[in-house]
């Protein structure tokens, strides 16, 4: 107020050094003013102050902790907070005791440490990591995920996440190797600790993991996992080994024992030699041999737990073990007892253990009745469930082959049906629902059940259902049905002169069973669209890493590039988000997953608008698993429907060009025009039509000592229409942007006159007009002899015949183009318009 004063006191008298002088002092101070309040310092404090003031309002303490997170994601925003006494302020938020309070300030801690080794060294020791595992202990997800989360941005810190050049400060880095170590053993004690609430200990399993198997098999140091085996494996056998009925448990979510068996998988999977996988077993093995107490039933239900959990995790460890003896009896005598908890416990793990056909055999000798008896006579609905997978699991035992059929005809269908009617009963909570999925898991290996599967609608929805729920166990149980219901598994070809030789020989013979025959698969695929499994796919992409395997990754991928086999059923997948889904499953994963992903990314690419089916900054990474797919290791299939894909990307926008060109495809493209399968050779060529318009490929046709130029005007004079629509589009388009190219495209070969003039005759219009759309750029190139000899030549008179013809709205381009060029030659000088004699 003061300031609009003065200045209107110096409105008035201009002349008065008085008024002038304070308005000069007075705009000083509020300039002072300005920068003191935008200055990041003060804007650190300002959002602290109202961080920790208890009487400030909620919604400006809220928008004070976003904008303190917002800020420590710049570096230096998190130098200013960190030089500001920010850590021990943060450290106050997390006191307080507030979930939002100390979600924010773990965010904001995570953004300081990202990508900056001292900084994230300093905040280790300034927070302690005994602190940190306190807060991811606490039964809260988002925070146990946010300190999960910190964890994390620490490692990468400190393990060479940090890419800066630190100049003469990079000595007063420490080495980081004893503050890691910290961290593993904190996160190995959280593992079997009572006092971490199940998040924390997902979180902490997850972290495991992710950090200590080697990312890349090439590293030769695996010691990370050999001192987690030797300080951690106990622990997170225990985890499996939880009983959850059971009074004295570890608390757990029902993903954390799944979460277990993956970290023991990957650690085992990262051991070298024999002897390391020899001390793996030994551990597993003592710590079950110890665990077995015939007067101690508990004790014996988490040993055989345990087994579960390895069955599920390091496979071959768990089979050695159920192998010992007694073992496989102990496990059959348990579902004879009176506990439900021992029936419960004892058949799940007869379900797991029963993967390889030897040991079903065994347990179709022994255990079938015990089975049938228990799914009988059982009140109990959870250990009823289980007993039907026990059965559901030994009736698939011979897969997909109808000769090997386990049971009486029929009662697979039967036991399916059961499982459909549970899968569909509100009154049954989700945990026990996952068994029925996971018995349909198994029985859909016989396709009398999947056709009536998916003819069940409800069923289908239930399923889908469940699969988008919280319980993410269930995901590898849907894919598997999935699978099943397409039919999408890798088959061997089958060789009729072998056939005829294993059944001389009295081998057995596969059969397949008839209702696996195409027009079948096909009428599922359309059922399992119409029921929404898209959307269902879609949810289950988004699941924790640590439980979204790269097995469980390919299945997914092969599910999709099964849907996506019909052009007509690809709008639908799109539309129910199919098309973002696919591109994480074509990142990440097994290689042959990649590829079936690139490969169902491609078909969708080919035949639907980009900006639809790849909204936002997405169509630019759907291009490198396109570009990977044109690799010549890959099918034919492949590549052509690659190239397809890229096609509609590049004629979309010139950013899109661009990144087609920065991926490396055009080796790769330019590979494909010279290919012999007229499918594959037009497709490319119809590719690089789309590409032309680009500096950058400009530029490489401008090139000498290459034959790109020559095999485009020789795909214009092949006897195929659609490639000569696409090498015609292409000349058309680059003799336009680049004179230059029009006097070389007549030393590239002496037929280019008679190609040409082939283009300006054909009978097609498209053709025709691109034709005559060279002839055009040639005659405006400001290369007056080409001219000429254009001129000269027949091509007068073919541009005669196309310019005095009437205007037919059919071939109006082609007439419009060929009066331009005539036109052109006029104003050239080398025709003159006919008068007649007066």
């Amino acid at each position: 107020m003061a300031f609009k004063d003065v200045q209107r006191c110096a409105t008035l008298e201009p002349k008065n050094k008085t008024f002038l002088e304070t308005l000069r002092r007075l705009g000083a101070d509020i300039q002072a003013k300005l920068k003191t309040t935008f200055s990041t310092d003060s804007r650190v404090q300002n959002m602290f102050d109202i961080l920790l003031n208890e009487e400030m309002e909620t919604d400006k303490r809220e928008k004070a902790a976003n904008n303190l997170i917002v800020l420590s994601r710049e570096d230096a925003g998190a130098e200013r907070i960190f030089q500001n006494n920010g850590v021990p302020l943060l450290l106050n938020m997390i006191d307080t005791g507030k979930p939002e309070m100390i979600l924010a300030a773990i965010r904001t801690l995570s953004g300081m440490c990202t990508g900056h080794k001292a900084r994230a060294m300093a905040i280790v020791h300034l927070v302690g990591v005994d602190k940190m595992c306190s807060i991811m202990a606490v039964d809260n997800e988002e925070i146990a995920l946010a300190a999960c989360n910190l964890f994390q941005c620490i490692n990468d810190s400190l393990t060479g996440g940090d890419s800066r050049d630190y100049g003469k400060e990079e000595a007063l880095v420490l080495d980081a190797a004893k503050d890691l170590k910290t961290i593993l053993l904190s996160l190995l004690e959280m593992v079997a600790n009572k006092k971490v609430s199940g998040h924390g200990r997902d979180q902490a399993l997850n972290l495991l993991t992710k950090n200590v198997p080697r990312r890349d098999k090439k590293e030769k140091n695996n010691s990370r996992t050999l001192f987690t085996i030797d300080h951690g494996l106990k622990k997170i056998l225990k985890v499996c080994g939880q009983v959850p009925e059971l009074p004295d448990q570890l608390p757990l979510t029902e993903n954390t024992q799944l979460i277990a068996s993956v970290l023991l998988n990957r650690l085992y999977e990262d051991l070298t030699c024999d002897p390391e996988r020899n001390n793996f077993r030994d551990v597993c093995d003592e710590y079950i041999k110890s665990k077995i107490d015939p007067n101690n039933m508990d004790k014996t239900l988490h040993a055989i737990n345990v087994i579960s959990g390895l069955l599920q995790g390091p496979f071959d460890v768990g089979n050695a073990l159920v192998g010992h003896q007694g073992i496989m009896e102990m496990m059959v005598a348990l579902c004879g007892s009176e506990r439900e908890v021992d029936q419960m416990v004892a058949v799940e793990a007869l379900i797991h253990s029963s993967t390889k056909m030897s040991r079903a055999s065994f347990i179709i000798t022994n255990g079938v009745s015990l089975l049938k008896d228990i799914y009988k006579k059982t009140k109990n609905e959870k250990i009823k469930i289980r007993a039907l997978v026990g059965l559901c699991k030994l009736g698939s035992a011979g897969g997909d082959d109808y000769s090997l059929r386990q049971f009486a005809e029929g009662s697979t269908e039967k036991l399916a049906k059961q499982c459909r009617k549970w899968l569909c009963n509100p009154q049954i909570d989700t945990k026990t629902k996952k068994w029925a999925v996971e018995g349909l898991a198994y029985l859909t290996n016989d396709a009398d059940v999947k056709d009536d599967f998916v003819e069940d609608e409800p069923a289908l929805k239930a399923m889908f259902e469940l699969a988008k729920s919280r319980d993410k166990t269930i995901l590898y149980a849907v894919a598997c049905t999935l699978i099943n219901c397409t039919n999408c598994y890798d088959k061997k070809e089958i060789i009729p002169e072998l056939v005829q030789l294993a059944k001389f020989s009295k081998q057995h013979v596969p059969e397949q069973h008839p209702k696996d025959k195409k027009d079948f698969i096909e009428r599922r695929v359309k059922r399992l669209l119409k029921a929404g499994v898209t959307s269902a796919l879609a949810v289950m992409v988004k699941a924790d890493s640590s439980i979204m395997t790269d097995q469980t990754k390919e299945m997914l991928a092969r599910v999709f590039l099964a849907l996506s086999e019909d052009s007509k059923d690809r709008g639908t997948i799109v539309a129910q988000g199919g098309g973002k889904a696919l591109i994480p499953l074509a990142l990440e994963g097994t290689d042959v997953g990649k590829v079936k992903a690139s490969h169902a990314l491609a078909k969708i690419a080919a035949a639907s608008s980009p900006e639809i089916a790849f909204p936002g900054e997405r169509m630019y990474e759907v291009i490198r698993p396109l570009v990977n797919l044109l690799h010549t290791d890959r099918d034919g299939i492949q590549n052509y429907e690659a190239l397809r894909g890229l096609t509609n990307l590049a004629g979309f926008n010139e950013k899109l060009r661009v990144k087609i060109v920065k991926e490396n495809a055009l080796p790769d493209i330019e590979n494909y025009m010279f290919e012999e399968h007229d499918q594959i050779r037009q497709a490319a060529t119809e590719c690089m039509c789309n590409l032309v318009t680009c500096k950058e490929v400009q530029d490489r046709y401008l090139e000498d000592g290459n034959d790109r130029l020559k095999l485009l005007v020789l795909l214009c004079g092949e006897d195929d229409d659609k490639l000569q629509i696409a090498a015609g589009g292409a000349l058309a388009m680059i003799t336009a942007a680049q004179k230059k190219l029009c006097t070389k495209l007549t030393q590239v070969t002496p037929q280019w006159l008679e190609i040409l003039q082939r283009l300006c005759l054909h009978t097609n219009p498209m053709i025709q007009h691109r034709g005559i759309v060279i002839v055009f750029n040639m005659l405006n190139s400001d290369n007056g002899e080409l001219a000429k000899k254009l001129i000269e030549s027949e091509m007068l008179e073919i541009l005669s015949v196309i310019g005095k013809a009437e205007d037919n709205p059919k071939r109006q381009e082609v007439i419009d183009a060929g009066r331009a060029c005539l036109v052109r030659a006029m104003e050239l000088g080398l025709i003159k318009p006919f008068s007649s004699p007066s």
